[in-house]
Parts: structure tokens; sequence; C-alpha cells
């Protein structure tokens, strides 16, 4: 399955304001890249693929939507897969895109 495009739009509409975003094909999907680092991705598996601060991941977890990200069998710490769609406010997408980029731009720039 390739990425939502839809999604991968509103991704960039709210992006639109930030420094430093650069779009890049990754892992399948539709990765935005802050300061180099991947913020969030437009996931081939639909939703989201989001890097958040390691300590952040158990809290952000409390939420329905959210699972680890999984790669080969294997939790990644700090990657979450967030199951949104096309039914999310404007307002709850923009809140799982702010965590992406919050912690790609707490990273030393690339």
């Amino acid at each position: 399955m390739a990425y939502d495009v839809e999604l991968a739009d509103r991704l960039r509409e709210i992006l639109a304001g930030e420094p430093e975003v650069v779009e890049k094909p990754m892992f399948g999907g539709l990765a935005f890249m802050v300061a180099g680092h991947m913020a969030v991705s437009a996931s081939r598996q639909g939703g989201l693929l989001l890097r958040v601060d390691p300590i952040q991941t158990d809290t952000l977890l409390v939420d329905p939507r959210a699972d680890r990200f999984v790669m080969r069998g294997r939790e990644m710490q700090g990657w979450l897969r967030i199951d949104i769609d096309a039914a999310a406010t404007d307002d709850e997408l923009t809140g799982w895109v702010e965590q992406g980029v919050g912690y790609a731009r707490s990273l030393p720039p690339k």
C-alpha cells in the first residue's frame, strides 16, 4: 500500500511555516525531515510514523491511536505508529506533528 496522499498534503500544510523542512521518500512513505532529522512521515502502512523523545514514548502510548513502531520484530524506543486518518481533526494531527517536530529540533542539525 502506498502512503495516504491526502494525509501527506495535510502534513505539508501543517509544516508549511516551519523552517528547514524537507520531504523525502523513506520506508515506502513520505517523510518530513526537520534540520536533517525525520520528524513525521505519512506511512505506507497508513497513519503516521512519528519520531519522539524516547523518554516520552510511554506517556504518548496512553493515546489508543499510538503504538510502538516495530522494525524487524524489534520495538523501537522513540518511534511511534499513529493510527490516524482523514477523519482526524486538524488539531489532533497538529498535536502529533508538533511532537515530532519538537523532538527533531532538539537534536543537533545534520
